[in-house]
């Protein structure tokens, strides 16, 4: 995939109005989508709860988000994300992904090391930059060839990544018995 292409897709996040897209409303639709993998439903109380910040805050957010149509939001009750802010929530989450395997497996930091440098980087990292260590990642760990066919643009998680190793474990006892 070339720059010009991962360019189209995570550079040019704007809304309805033009404007470019906060890094709070990121994390928003981040903790949406993530609340809604773990929950049926998504209160304000679970956003402010899991933000750590007012549930007026959130209200307003939600107001601004579901005006963008990012989410499906009426006062007191559900919060769905559209597919377009499902879309984004992917992205943003999957940003992190990368950088998390670029620090633990690339790197071999420990697990909280990787969590709190990719957490402090994906938010300052020039895109460009990300996606070189895309590429650099996919080619250091062989991510081709993952069943779900992760990259930044596709969906390959951690989880496939764990369970390919222990794939790769479990044949090369086979082999050894």
């Amino acid at each position: 995939m070339t720059y010009d292409i991962y360019k189209s897709k995570m550079l040019t996040r704007v809304n309805k109005g033009g404007t470019m897209i906060s890094k709070s409303t990121e994390e928003y639709l981040k903790t949406i989508y993530v609340l809604g993998k773990q929950n049926s439903e998504i209160r304000v109380t679970d956003i402010a709860k899991r933000m750590n910040c007012s549930k007026p805050s959130v209200t307003k957010q939600l107001n601004i988000l579901n005006d963008n149509g990012y989410i499906i939001y009426e006062a007191y009750g559900k919060i769905k994300l559209t597919s377009k802010g499902e879309d984004l929530a992917k992205m943003v989450l999957e940003e992190y992904d990368i950088l998390y395997l670029f620090f633990s497996d690339v790197l071999g930091l420990s697990k909280e090391e990787s969590e709190k440098e990719a957490k402090a980087i994906k938010g300052v990292i020039d895109k460009k930059t990300l996606y070189k260590i895309n590429e650099y990642v996919y080619m250091t760990l062989g991510l081709d060839e993952l069943s779900c066919d992760f990259n930044m643009f596709n969906e390959k998680c951690r989880s496939c990544l764990i369970n390919n190793n222990i794939e790769e474990m479990k044949s090369n006892e086979i082999v050894r018995d």
